[in-house]
Formats: C-alpha cells, structure tokens, sequence
C-alpha cells in the first residue's frame, strides 16, 4: 500500500500497489483532490527496529483516526495507513510502507487503525530496501484515501478526498549488529591473566553484508559461575577494523563476554559468554 506515491503529481500524495498498477499508470491528472475530512493521533510504534541485510522486517504500529460522518471508512475503496520518512517530510524524502492498515470504528467518528511497515533490505531502495545512510531516525507519517467510486486505475482526482499529516511519531531504524568474544585460554591459575579478544561489525544495507565499526566503547564483562549478573571489568574501543582485545585477572571461574550499548544508527548487542575456569 503506497498511498502517497500514485497522486504524487497531483497532491503530493498516495500509492496503492493493492491494486497491482503500475504507479505510473495508475492514475491521470485530472484534478485536484479535495481536503478529506480526517485526522490522526495518538500513533505507537516501537522505539527502534533492528534490520539486517537479507530477511524483511517488519513493525507494527496503531493510531487513532478520527473523521467526518461524511466519510464512510467502511467503504471498499477506502484506504489508510502509516508510514516512515525519513529526513524532512517532502515528496522527495526516503519513505517505507506496508500493506493498508485495519481499522475499527469505536465511535460514528473514530477508529483504531492497525498495519506494519515493512522493510525489505534486499531490495533496492525503491522496493523498501535502504542506504546506509538513512540509519537512526525516522519519523512517522499517516494517509487516507477515500476514491468515493471513482475508477481507481484514472480516476477523476476532483472527486477523491486525501489527507496525510506528519510529525506523529518517530523511530530508530538501525543497521543489525554483531559482536564475537574468544578467549586465549579456557583455563587458567587462578589469579593469572585471561586476554579476551572480540570484533563487532554492523549490516551494510548497501552491500549486504557485514562491515566492521571501529571507535565504539565496547564493555568487557565477566559472570561468576553460578550467578547470572554480568558486571562490566573494563571499557575498551574497538579499532578501525571493529577489533577489540584486553586483559584481565581471572580471580574465578566463569563467563567472559563483550557488550556494546549501542548508538542511534546501531543496536546494542552483547556476545555469547565464553567459559573459563580457574585451577
């Protein structure tokens, strides 16, 4: 569901691929659609969305749409959903959408409206797919259509209502990230020296694959066995090629691991604990 992208040339608005158009076919200009009586609020979304280079991802969202008893959002050719854009709402800006939302009236005047955005990283950019560039934040947007039984592929755009409002939300859209941890040794005296190594790298979007991501904090943890809290032993940074490596006492045995919190553009993530006993 593209509301946004079909009528763009007339209104700056809309893109149904529900109707399996073309966007350039879909419509002709032959008007001007009219303000359409509706309005939405109270949108919730995740706070951030981790995607990676392959597998779609998806992420739901809900918002209240109220309207006027002269819109029937039961009709057929009745459409609505959320979206994201990213930078400065405009025609020309990064946007990602899913399938129409579902909604449910809750009063003559309002309904609760429910989608997905999807996002596609395999994909090129106009297909849901991204640039590395447009990870961290995105804000949300939501439209409506209503075709009023026109004929959607060329209809007569005079008589089609649209609304769409901006600035109701926002998310991260982050690039997936990942972090190894080995030891030197998995046993050793006890007050010796365990040398813990590990790297980080995050999703490249663009070349769908795994890039390093040097000068991070990234946190050396230890568990005590028989315990499950990890407390942090040291902070070290991570160089160009997302390597990281220090040392520490092993007083008792138990689980080594890195940690990173994390940045706007890139998830936190900690690495599997590695075992190391103490003689």
């Amino acid at each position: 569901m593209r509301i946004r992208a079909t009528v763009a040339a007339v209104s700056g608005a809309l893109a149904l691929s529900a109707l399996a158009v073309p966007a350039a076919q879909a419509v002709t200009d032959s008007g001007t659609p009219y303000t359409l009586n509706v309005s939405f609020s109270n949108v919730s979304i995740a706070k951030a969305v981790k995607v990676g280079t392959t597998n779609a991802v998806s992420v739901s969202y809900t918002y209240t749409m109220t309207h006027g008893t002269d819109v029937n959002i039961a009709a057929s050719d009745f459409y609505t959903d959320a979206f994201l854009y990213h930078g400065t709402y405009s025609d020309t800006a990064p946007e990602l959408y899913g399938a129409p939302a579902t909604c449910t009236a809750t009063t003559s005047t309002t309904a609760t409206c429910k989608g997905t955005v999807d996002i596609y990283p395999a994909d090129p950019p106009s297909d849901g797919g991204l640039m590395n560039a447009w990870a961290g934040g995105w804000s949300v947007a939501a439209e409506a259509i209503a075709f009023n039984g026109q004929d959607q592929q060329n209809p007569d755009m005079s008589k089609v209502g649209y609304k769409d409002q901006s600035g109701l939300g926002s998310t991260l859209v982050q690039r997936y990230s990942k972090l190894t941890t080995t030891v030197s040794a998995t046993s050793v005296t006890k007050g010796g020296t365990v040398t813990v190594s590990g790297k980080l790298t995050r999703a490249d979007w663009e070349k769908h694959t795994y890039n390093t991501v040097g000068g991070q904090s990234v946190r050396l943890q230890f568990r005590k066995s028989g315990t499950t809290t990890y407390t942090t032993i040291k902070t070290v940074t991570s160089d160009t090629s997302g390597n990281v490596k220090a040392t520490a006492t092993a007083s008792a045995a138990g689980y080594w691991r890195y940690s990173y919190a994390g940045i706007s553009t890139t998830p936190g993530v900690s690495a599997t604990g590695v075992y190391v006993g103490v003689k």
